[in-house]
């Protein structure tokens, strides 16, 4: 069954979020342990979070 271009567009915010977190990923070697620690926090604290769309998406919500 095809896709829908709303499905298809999703898909692409999915793979603009993996480059997101590779950037993020690729600058943790020159951060300080306390600045590793705060991004650590303001990424817990993101609302909503990669886990929570993906709650839903699975429609535990």
């Amino acid at each position: 069954m095809p896709l829908s271009g709303e499905a298809i567009r999703t898909m692409n915010y999915v793979d603009d979020i993996s480059v997101t977190l590779r950037r993020i990923l690729s600058v943790l070697p020159s951060l300080t342990e306390e600045e590793r620690q705060r991004v650590a926090t303001h990424i817990r604290a993101a609302d909503p979070s990669y886990e929570s769309v993906v709650t839903a998406l699975e429609g535990k919500e």
